[in-house]
């Protein structure tokens, strides 16, 4: 009995054993295996290929995209209006464009080619470069078609959505966790991104935004809110809404009239003429410093969003009350808004305060807030903010925008406010195409009057992205294999709390420190790219597949840098392979490229 039992025991471990073998097999093939995405196959059959449609100046993805389900997930159709002319918009921006340079008496550089302008695209849109597998799909396709292939299956991936969702959501609600127990980042992050996925437009986003109610749990908007409540009284606070709302939509920087009158000339309150034709009380475009009245009446409209026991937040009249500098006692404060008064609706019953003002926000007549929008994906598609701006949450209202600027939100407001319209357009436009180089200098001057694109310093999510991308021939993106994906998450995560994740300030202009060229010199992320691993990295899989040493080479140049290497380059790391052990060789060539300053910044 007892030796039968012992006999049972070893075959039960036997068996154990050999399924945990079975289990790390299939495991692995499955890694190896996993990260070309079925999109990505069907792009490179030639067959498909000819099956694309051309809509515009886009070439589109086929109507029924059988790989990418959560691309699919909700079917992202462009909410284009019936009367939106691309071409037309693209010609009136492109002459604004010559009428600006040739105002200034100054020369663009030449146009870019097509990887470079792809890998602004990449960067962009989904926060790291080309994949050696998309640059290798694009070549197989006239060259013509590149730029506007690649730049539709962006649109179409998962990582857009995703990447995108996360952008917007910091200047939402910020990067903090904010109140832990009415409040849930992720869920709302997630909600952004499945809008961004849909294409919603985006008067429609704010204005569910502005006009949430419900659970925080079971409507996500409602985080909106919830990630200003005070702990003291449960609802939403005022105050902090009507600043983020101001900078987030509009672009205007009203926060220090909290407090008291602007009498710096900082903050400055009227009708602009550029915005449209007015007919106000009085004259149109004049301007007045701003008053403490125009934030607090501006407050006073979210003091209507309140919390009701497990209903969460609904709509109530609005009652606000402070008391102004030099004022004796608190006053009553009455919803109205700072500027283009003459757009707010009538109030129709007591609990519309919100509806109110995001019918007002999101008027046609409203310029700034196409203005704000077209700013901030500006802002996403160059790295900074356009030429004539400060910052991308401080658009003044009697600071004029560039006639770009202007003509892109006209646009944008035609068409729909479709923000994939928008892309297009941006991408479309010379600014956009234009090189960072040329045979003259390029000053500051060119720059700021968009002559050459500005090199502007990748950002930490989007060296981590580009880190990660770089050591993987295939795409890395949701069908990527589960162990890559957690190998991802984790390495990103480490690599963004040592370099320095800037938060809600990622536009900000910063130098690089010491700390971030060490992370790039001998941190774990950068040694996993370069290193020679047969299993995971592109430098191996190069090393071992390539038909010889100058294919090695290019293709370490294409996957991370995105450029074909020069002549001199290729003669002179070919011939340190060929003197040096080749698997060395190959480890120093990737580490040199991705510590190189062309690695770390968009250009």
């Amino acid at each position: 009995m007892f030796a039968h039992d012992s006999n049972a025991r070893r075959w039960l471990i036997r068996f154990g054993r050999i399924s945990l073998l079975l289990f790390m097999v299939f495991s692995t093939f499955a890694f190896l295996t996993a990260g070309m995405s079925t999109e990505q196959l069907k792009n490179a059959d030639t067959s498909q290929a000819a099956a694309l449609t051309t809509v515009g100046n886009d070439v589109a993805a086929p109507a029924v995209d059988v790989r990418n389900a959560s691309a699919t997930r909700h079917n992202a159709i462009d909410s284009l209006v019936p009367d939106y002319d691309r071409e037309l918009w693209n010609d009136i921006i492109r002459e604004d464009w010559q009428n600006q340079l040739q105002s200034l008496a100054i020369s663009p550089a030449p146009d870019a080619d097509w990887l470079t302008v792809c890998r602004r695209l990449s960067l962009s849109m989904v926060g790291s470069g080309l994949s050696l597998e998309e640059i290798r799909e694009l070549q197989a396709i006239a060259e013509e078609q590149r730029i506007e292939r690649h730049r539709q299956n962006l649109l179409n991936d998962s990582r857009f959505h995703d990447y995108w969702g996360e952008r917007y959501t910091r200047f939402l609600v910020g990067a903090d966790d904010g109140p832990f127990l009415v409040y849930r980042r992720r869920r709302f992050r997630t909600w952004l991104s499945d809008r961004i996925a849909e294409n919603l437009r985006y008067d429609e986003l704010a204005r569910r935004l502005i006009t949430a109610e419900g659970l925080f749990t079971d409507r996500p908007e409602v985080n909106f809110y919830t990630v200003t409540f005070d702990s003291g009284n449960g609802s939403p606070d005022p105050v902090r809404m009507a600043a983020r709302v101001s900078r987030a939509f509009l672009g205007v920087r009203i926060d220090c009239l909290q407090c008291h009158n602007d009498f710096l000339g900082n903050v400055s309150m009227g009708d602009p003429v550029w915005m449209a034709d007015i007919e106000t009380a009085s004259p149109a475009g004049e301007f007045r410093e701003g008053q403490q009245q125009d934030f607090h009446q501006l407050a006073a409209f979210f003091t209507a969003a309140d919390t009701e026991g497990l209903q969460g937040l609904r709509d109530k009249p609005a009652k606000y009350e402070y008391q102004y500098l030099h004022a004796d006692e608190e006053q009553d404060v009455q919803p109205n808004v700072p500027f283009r008064a003459d757009l707010l609706p009538e109030k129709e019953y007591d609990k519309d305060a919100r509806r109110r003002l995001a019918k007002w926000m999101t008027h046609p007549e409203n310029t700034q807030f196409a203005r704000a929008a077209v700013t901030r994906v500006w802002t996403l598609l160059f790295g900074q903010p356009p030429g004539d701006s400060e910052g991308v949450d401080d658009l003044p209202l009697d600071q004029k925008p560039s006639p770009i600027i202007i003509s892109l939100s006209r646009a944008f407001i035609e068409s729909g406010y479709d923000l994939r319209e928008l892309i297009r357009l941006i991408t479309d436009s010379p600014a956009f195409r234009v090189d960072s180089r040329a045979d003259f200098e390029i000053t500051a001057l060119h720059e700021r009057a968009m002559a050459a694109f500005p090199v502007v310093r990748l950002r930490a999510e989007q060296v981590a992205g580009t880190l990660t991308q770089a050591a993987r021939v295939k795409t890395v993106d949701r069908d990527s294999s589960f162990i890559l994906q957690l190998q991802r998450f984790g390495e990103t995560n480490d690599f963004l709390k040592r370099y320095g994740d800037l938060g809600e300030d990622e536009f900000k202009n910063e130098t690089v420190t010491i700390t971030q060229r060490l992370v790039m010199l001998n941190g774990k992320l950068t040694r996993d790219v370069a290193d020679y691993n047969p299993v995971l990295n592109t430098s191996a899989h190069v090393g071992m597949f390539a038909t010889d040493n100058r294919k090695v080479v290019e293709s370490l140049y294409l996957a991370n840098l995105n450029r074909f290497p020069t002549s001199a380059e290729v003669d002179h790391f070919v011939k340190r392979i060929v003197d040096g052990k080749r698997e060395h060789a190959i480890e120093d060539l990737v580490w040199v490229l991705v510590n190189s300053s062309e690695f770390a910044w968009n250009h």
